[in-house]
């Protein structure tokens, strides 16, 4: 018996060859009809035998394209429909409803093979791409996602290409960016008539001389340089002012990637996959790269070549004997946005680099690229960019309401609420420079036209001096809309509640470096009772003073000295024998705190971990946000190495104080234990492990002791200090011995740059 029947198929469906699938699966079953975008969805009629139907319906559902994503298809029989000839791609139409935007994709394996065939007219072409990879969300310009409204329209197909573009029965079935060498984008170096392949391989001599090289790719451009090349690697180094803070290799395949990391189970499959972030991975035995790409870490950030143009670099065939790793870190200034467009890259990075490969496919988006760690066998994120945003998240509960969130001051990405789904954008940066705040503005209006967004709130932090504040208030009163803020920490496990999809309550353990606390000072060690209506502090670590404003935040000494001034009475000797203050600057910091100058009391977790680095002599102070933290956590994980039996540790104080029903964690002992023993001679190593060891104990027990106050038995790990694997490990297995599931991050950071989700989520559900 023949029917026709209207489906509607919601999930990530645009830019992934989804209706050239389709023709074709209707083709082979049988079935007449057509398939449109609508925008928000794809639209099919389809008419045939029941038996086709079903089985067209359940093929779509079950085996879509290779990187499409269903999570939604409805459908219903239509009675006295048309009668079809055939089966067709029509016209798209926009058309209100749920939206899912495709992330930009990784060349596939098929595009790689044609790229290095001498017999395949795209051979060597640096802009090949099919239905299954290529740009998506940093070449829309608006939706539905058609060739008219993105960067690709300036570039009118040759006619082989529209050829392929309209034929059912190639790889290039409607694919929007499709282009050749002779109807594409080009590539070339600027300031000079270098263009296409000989540009390509100006690009890679210099780089095996030693050079720096600007690199324009999908989302933005990256500053590159040997990896194996140490001179070249400090020259980087010395020129983005950047003494430390590790750089992302991108190695040239798996094969090297074996050489120079452990590959743990499940890696691999990210590795080369269609998003290739970047991904934290155990350094190997006999790295050949340099010890300075990464220094004071167990391991590496790598990615593997995702874009064309960058394995032409690697491999090409002009004679040039190539390296097989490459530093591939973002290219902006310092606190600037990653450059997008030449004008950009001349200005903000053309003193960091001999030369500039560029192209003039136009970046609409930028995109970063994605960073993550690995975690109980699944990503752990620490930025969520290129190949991850824009993708939703589903919250139960919210309401049919539109708003936007607008994220942190530091590590900034925005949200947009639509209903129940939340679009958490890609990374735009550091708020503290104009430039990151502009970039901030023309993301937010392309993506909310893109989703079809009126906003009818926008959710902010608390903070009076932050730029993301300032921009909300501003945002709120040109929109003729209400401003809601949320407190930074209580917004920290909303976003951890919203990625797990929780409704419930929570005990959230929200630690990080700052925050602005409802009584005015410093919070950033909190324990909250949470839901999505509103919050109750629970308790703290002990708090202290800090002194020094923004100098605080990267100078640890300062903390250590408030927190050595108050357990010890011979603060300023302490100080000076450990090495981290001379009496001056002791005497300085007390005189200030004691006259309250520049200085406030605070409960930073993020804080107390730079006090205790520069208690053990590791970082005095930090050049980039993290590091004395980070290399804490790096001693602390060569001891936990060398650890055979269970830890027994030797800090036999009290883990927490209850007065008045407010749990204070002990810290400031924990803290004079460990510079006594620091006194004493011990290793440091062992010391920084007991200092993770304890602090998870603290956090465990006061969250068992909250949940006997509240009946609780569910928690929720969230905020930057939370990046610490080592720490998120201890008290994620203490906490489930107690009894308590646990919610942690996975494809949301659980740093600043996640915290935007928690706000949306707030919105979505109160506004």
């Amino acid at each position: 018996m023949m029917k026709t029947v209207n489906i509607h198929v919601y999930g990530i469906v645009q830019g992934v060859g989804f209706r050239p699938f389709v023709a074709r699966l209707a083709d082979r079953l049988g079935i007449k009809g057509t398939v449109a975008n609508k925008g928000s969805y794809v639209d099919i009629y389809a008419q045939g035998d029941e038996q086709a139907l079903s089985r067209f319906e359940s093929e779509i559902k079950c085996k879509p394209p290779e990187r499409a994503v269903v999570l939604e298809l409805d459908s219903v029989t239509i009675e006295g429909a048309q009668q079809y000839e055939s089966f067709e791609i029509i016209e798209s139409e926009k058309e209100y409803g749920k939206i899912f935007i495709s992330p930009d994709i990784a060349v596939c394996e098929k595009c790689k093979a044609e790229l290095f065939d001498k017999s395949d007219r795209r051979y060597l072409h640096p802009f090949i791409n099919c239905t299954q990879c290529g740009p998506r969300l940093t070449i829309l310009d608006a939706m539905p996602y058609d060739r008219e409204r993105t960067s690709m329209k300036k570039f009118p197909m040759c006619k082989r290409c529209e050829e392929e573009y309209i034929s059912p029965k190639t790889r290039r079935y409607d694919a929007q960016p499709v282009c050749c060498n002779d109807c594409g984008p080009e590539v070339y170096i600027i300031g000079e008539d270098t263009r296409g392949g000989e540009a390509i391989t100006k690009v890679r001599k210099a780089i095996m001389e030693g050079r720096i090289v600007a690199i324009k790719g999908i989302g933005g451009f990256h500053l590159c340089c040997d990896a194996k090349n140490e001179s070249a690697v400090m020259r980087l180094r010395e020129l983005k002012r950047r003494p430390m803070k590790p750089f992302a290799v991108m190695m040239k395949d798996m094969q090297t990637a074996r050489r120079e990391c452990v590959i743990k189970d499940g890696q691999e499959e990210y590795l080369t996959g269609w998003q290739k972030p970047i991904m934290l991975l155990e350094k190997g035995e006999r790295q050949t790269i340099s010890k300075m790409i990464a220094p004071d870490n167990l391991t590496v950030g790598v990615m593997l070549p995702y874009a064309p143009v960058q394995l032409l670099i690697f491999d090409y065939p002009d004679g040039v004997e190539m390296t097989d790793c490459l530093v591939m870190t973002s290219g902006n200034a310092k606190g600037a946005p990653i450059c997008r467009s030449d004008e950009d890259a001349v200005k903000e990075i053309g003193s960091f680099c001999d030369m500039i490969l560029s192209h003039d496919r136009d970046i609409l988006i930028r995109a970063d690229d994605t960073v993550t760690d690995w975690l109980y066998g699944r990503p752990y994120m620490i930025r969520r960019s290129r190949g991850f945003a824009p993708l939703p998240f589903m919250l139960k509960g919210a309401k049919d309401r539109q708003a936007v969130a607008i994220g942190g001051e530091l590590k900034n990405s925005f949200c947009i609420a639509r209903g129940e789904m939340l679009y958490l954008s890609p990374y735009i940066g550091d708020m503290a420079d104009i430039r990151t705040v502009r970039a901030l503005d023309e993301s937010l209006e392309r993506m909310t036209d893109m989703l079809e967004v009126i906003p009818q709130a926008v959710v902010s932090d608390t903070h009076p001096m932050y730029n993301t504040v300032s921009f909300a208030q501003e945002y709120a009163k040109e929109k003729g809309i209400p401003l809601v803020q949320i407190q930074h920490h209580y917004a920290h496990i909303l976003s951890c509640m919203a990625e797990n999809n929780f409704t419930g309550q929570v005990i959230g353990i929200s630690l990080d470096g700052t925050g602005y606390g409802d009584d005015k000072t410093i919070w950033g060690g909190e324990l909250l009772l949470c839901d999505y209506k509103g919050y109750k502090r629970l308790g703290s670590i002990k708090p202290f003073i800090q002194t020094g404003g923004d100098l605080s935040a990267k100078e640890g000494w300062r903390i250590a000295a408030a927190i050595i001034r108050e357990r010890f009475e011979n603060g300023g000797e302490v100080c000076e024998e450990l090495g981290i203050c001379k009496a001056q600057e002791y005497n300085m910091l007390k005189m200030m705190s004691e006259k309250g100058l520049n200085s406030v009391k605070s409960t930073s977790c993020g804080r107390l971990f730079d006090a205790v680095s520069a208690i053990l002599g590791i970082r005095r102070a930090s050049t980039f946000e993290g590091e004395a933290s980070s290399a804490l956590m790096y001693h602390a994980q060569l001891f936990e190495r060398g650890l055979k039996d269970k830890y027994e540790p030797t800090f036999g104080g009290r883990l927490y104080r209850e007065d008045e029903g407010f749990i204070t964690l002990c810290t400031a002992a924990l803290v004079r234990h460990i510079t006594e023993r620091r006194l004493s001679g011990e290793d440091i190593n062992e010391l920084a492990y007991e200092f993770h060891f304890t602090l998870s104990r603290m956090l465990v027990s006061a969250c068992e002791r909250a949940g006997e106050i509240t009946g609780v038995k569910t928690a929720a790990l969230s905020g930057g200090v939370f990046q610490n694997k080592l720490l998120v490990t201890l008290t994620n297995e203490g906490l489930k011995q107690k009894g308590f599931e646990v919610l942690m991050h996975s494809l949301v950071p659980p740093n600043d740059g996640g915290i935007a989700l928690g706000q949306a989520a707030f919105g979505a559900i109160n506004s």
